[in-house]
């Protein structure tokens, strides 16, 4: 499992590239018509400057009124109807004709020479080559009905951008018709290569990445049976501690999930800290216990048989005392614990420096640690407050350090009756776009008259220095906040059009903002505070996840396709420019 995050991170890589779509259709609309524009203008002041644009004037709203016509034509033919994905291939399309046209005036200004009408057919056919290539890709259209509707806009376009007299003569230049036809096989060629990229472990590379656009419009259903048939039943543990007030009104958990959010909003289980949240009355903190993208649930179907399976849960022990806290810094690692009854909960953080998961074998390392030292429950949440990449050799072996080195200090501690407070941002205004819909909780643990927060969030990960600022915030006031945790949801209220696919907690909202929001909800905490005992719950359910190999296949077969396609890119491009000295 050690491999997942790389394996992920250039999974998200790879879609990445999906961002250079422009992030509106109304965009993509309006420059298309502008693009258009400079077609028809290029075309009778560069090539046909004897029929004289002032002749010819009315053609350019008849190209523009084409070019809308057949792009809503072009939603018919794919097979999601996705009015947005034909508007952003005919702009691009029609970019590269744009393209053709300008690069042929150029080069006979450079080279002296006449102007060739050939560009003319040669950037429609290169239009239509592309549109093979998108359309195959991306729009889920097989390779012949690709040739069969590739021409309709481009021609259309040609029809009317053309006088009728010169339809014939300019469509028939040998040039023109020699490198188009060239580029409509190497796209077809191309299309078959990189369909084939991942093959024997992926039948189609393009399936996937169909499925993966039409999730991104929240239409997921395509992307959660392939990933669902990739899965594998398992069984996942989650543990909970329950908190009961003594008067029986009030309760809180804190939950330790052995799944991970993801893999990516909408898809299966991106969003499941707050379903469970949503699931315990809103009064639970869903921290991310140490786990990865193998772990993920790959559909709904699956989200909901682990939720419902939770009230399964039985409980192994309880008790009414808790030990202060401890903390234990070594270099960059840091682990805060509490000791309920016999059982350890530890918090692992190298905020402010950040990393991603942390990896398995510290769980193991730690929990037979714990054993060894006859701890019941070892329970160990991944804090995840701070951006970074994997875990370095060094840091994991401070990290290490410092977790046992704080259980062996918590079998020192002396245990005192625990009186507990809980609040959340449920009924205040704090919706932004780096947060999930879990918003904001806090605790306040009174123990041996201190009082001790602890803070989370519904959000992917932590800006890093935020948690410094905020707890920084809170000690100028006097309120020791030991740590701020995040779930690692893979929601997004909004799509985030960056590397990672969503905004980290403190990018969009300050840490002041986010302090104020925090220590409000504090106070209430604090004014909620009753004494409380304590059961350690367990679970246990046979669910699907996503596993290791998944993400391997997938990686390789992007790689393979981005490979191929740079050697088309780089020999495409070269073929283009011996046009330019013809």
């Amino acid at each position: 499992m050690e491999k997942a995050p790389d394996d992920v991170s250039n999974i998200h890589n790879r879609f990445s590239l999906t961002l250079i779509n422009p992030s509106s259709h109304y965009f993509s609309l309006v420059i298309s018509l502008v693009v258009a524009s400079v077609t028809v203008l290029a075309t009778y002041f560069g090539y046909l400057s004897e029929q004289g644009f002032e002749e010819n004037w009315y053609r350019l709203p008849l190209v523009l009124g084409v070019l809308v016509i057949t792009q809503l034509l072009d939603t018919r033919f794919t097979k999601k109807k996705e009015y947005s994905k034909s508007l952003h291939s005919s702009l691009f399309g029609n970019m590269l004709w744009t393209v053709t046209l300008l690069m042929g005036i150029l080069s006979s200004i450079v080279l002296s020479k006449n102007i060739e009408l050939f560009f003319i057919v040669f950037g429609l056919l290169l239009f239509a080559s592309f549109r093979i290539g998108i359309y195959t890709t991306t729009l889920g259209v097989s390779l012949k009905k690709a040739w069969a509707i590739c021409l309709i806009q481009p021609l259309a376009m040609y029809m009317v951008l053309i006088p009728q007299e010169k339809w014939i003569s300019i469509l028939s230049e040998p040039m023109g018709l020699g490198y188009g036809i060239s580029f409509m096989i190497i796209a077809s060629v191309w299309s078959v290569l990189t369909d084939r990229a991942g093959r024997p472990a992926m039948e189609s590379t393009h399936k996937t990445i169909q499925a993966y656009l039409a999730s991104q419009g929240n239409d997921f259903e395509d992307a959660e049976e392939l990933m669902e048939q990739r899965s594998s039943e398992t069984k996942v543990s989650t543990a909970q501690i329950k908190f009961v007030a003594n008067n029986g009104q009030k309760e809180f958990r804190m939950v330790l999930p052995e799944i991970h959010p993801g893999p990516y909003h909408p898809v299966g289980g991106s969003n499941i800290p707050y379903l469970i949240y949503k699931n315990l009355s809103n009064s639970a903190m869903v921290m991310h216990s140490i786990s990865d993208h193998a772990l993920n649930l790959p559909s709904r179907n699956e989200v909901e048989k682990y939720i419902k399976n939770l009230e399964n849960s039985k409980v192994k022990e309880e008790g009414v005392k808790c030990t202060e806290p401890v903390t234990v810094q070594i270099n960059k690692a840091r682990v805060t614990g509490l000791l309920f009854g016999n059982n350890p909960l530890l918090f692992l953080s190298l905020s402010p420096h950040g990393m991603e998961d942390i990896p398995s074998y510290m769980k193991t390392d730690i929990v037979q640690y714990a054993n060894n030292r006859n701890y019941g429950r070892t329970m160990i949440v991944d804090c995840h407050n701070a951006m970074g990449e994997e875990i370095s050799k060094e840091d994991g072996e401070d990290m290490l350090k410092a977790a046992k080195s704080c259980l062996d200090t918590l079998i020192t501690k002396e245990s005192h009756p625990i009186e507990l407070g809980y609040a959340n941002t449920d009924e205040m205004d704090v919706w932004t776009e780096d947060l999930g819909m879990g918003g904001l909780g806090i605790i306040c643990l009174k123990l041996n008259d201190k009082k001790y927060f602890l803070g989370w969030a519904d959000a992917n990960n932590m800006e890093n220095g935020v948690r410094e600022k905020i707890i920084d915030i809170f000690a100028k006031k006097d309120y020791h906040l030991l740590e701020i945790c995040t779930s690692d949801t893979h929601y997004a209220p909004v799509k985030a059009r960056n590397r990672n696919g969503y905004y980290q907690l403190g990018l969009i909202t300050s840490a002041d903002k986010l302090a104020k929001w925090f220590f409000e909800i504090a106070k209430n905490a604090e004014t909620n505070i009753l004494t409380s005992k304590f059961e350690i719950l367990e679970n246990e359910a046979n669910v699907k996840v996503m596993g290791q190999g998944i993400y391997e296949d997938y990686s390789k077969a992007l790689d393979n396709s981005l490979k191929i396609t740079k050697g088309f890119v780089v020999g495409g491009v070269i073929f283009f420019i011996t046009s330019l000295f013809l």
